[in-house]
């Protein structure tokens, strides 16, 4: 395999050390239950692919960045009960995200994106305090699972183990999936009005949710949808990537 230049645990000193960066790139997944068909790191692969792939074709268009390892655990305060369901707490996603930040900022690199790939993952608090302390830095992030409407390509609602993942995952890792394994994805409601209506928000305590832990019919997976939804997606997340890295903050309103 041919090292990837925008990839910084591929690349070397010499690579690296009269680099211009001007984005840093911080993929972050989760390591979890997915149905009985997908394995625990789904969320860590799709985020190394899109990552990587998004910034193949944003290093075609000469934008300057350096993608970061992916963090491999993500906020799971629902799934406790879930064995071996890994659960890191958002203090201390703000250490990680505070300790990176200093090692960019002392080295010259002012603009952060954060790649999330878990919908447990909360940044925009952790970045909003963080970015009070650091002035001199642009914090930002994405939940790429966001970028392109997924029901434009999947039929069956879902949010966890459904149709777009196992679909994904399918074209990433077809010998990996066993459709014929997975649960039937049935998830319970709120009785909360406020919640069911989306105007108030309490976690979902995911084993009263789901028997399977999946949430959303995956049946009707292909890869041929994976692999159609995976391009535009990272489409998006590449103009993104570009379109940081020719930000001027002083000149980012209008």
């Amino acid at each position: 395999m041919t090292r990837r230049p925008y990839i910084l645990s591929e690349c070397t000193w010499a690579e690296i050390k009269n680099r211009d960066v001007e984005l840093a790139i911080l993929p972050w997944g989760a390591c979890e239950a997915h149905n009985y068909h997908l394995p625990y790191g789904t969320d860590i692969y799709e985020a190394d692919f899109i990552a990587a792939e998004a910034g193949r074709k944003a290093f075609s268009k000469d934008a300057r960045f350096i993608v970061l390892p992916t963090i491999p655990f993500g906020v799971n305060t629902g799934q406790m009960d879930i064995k071996l369901d890994m659960n890191i707490y958002p203090t201390t996603q703000m250490a990680i995200l505070s300790d990176t930040i200093e090692v960019l900022s002392n080295h010259g690199i002012h603009k952060l994106l954060v790649l999330n790939s878990h919908g447990g993952n909360n940044f925009k608090p952790l970045l909003r305090e963080l970015g009070a302390q650091a002035p001199q830095m642009f914090l930002s992030f994405c939940d790429w699972f966001k970028s392109v409407d997924k029901y434009q390509y999947f039929e069956e609602k879902g949010d966890h183990a459904d149709e777009m993942e196992t679909s994904v995952m399918m074209h990433l890792y077809p010998d990996w999936i066993d459709l014929a394994s997975a649960g039937p994805g049935s998830a319970k409601s709120t009785v909360v009005s406020g919640i069911k209506e989306g105007w108030a928000w309490a976690e979902r305590r995911w084993s009263l949710v789901s028997a399977d832990t999946g949430i959303g019919d995956p049946s009707k997976s292909t890869a041929e949808k994976g692999a159609q939804f995976l391009n535009d997606t990272t489409n998006k997340v590449a103009d993104l990537y570009v379109e940081l890295c020719q930000l001027d903050q002083s000149q980012m309103y209008h």
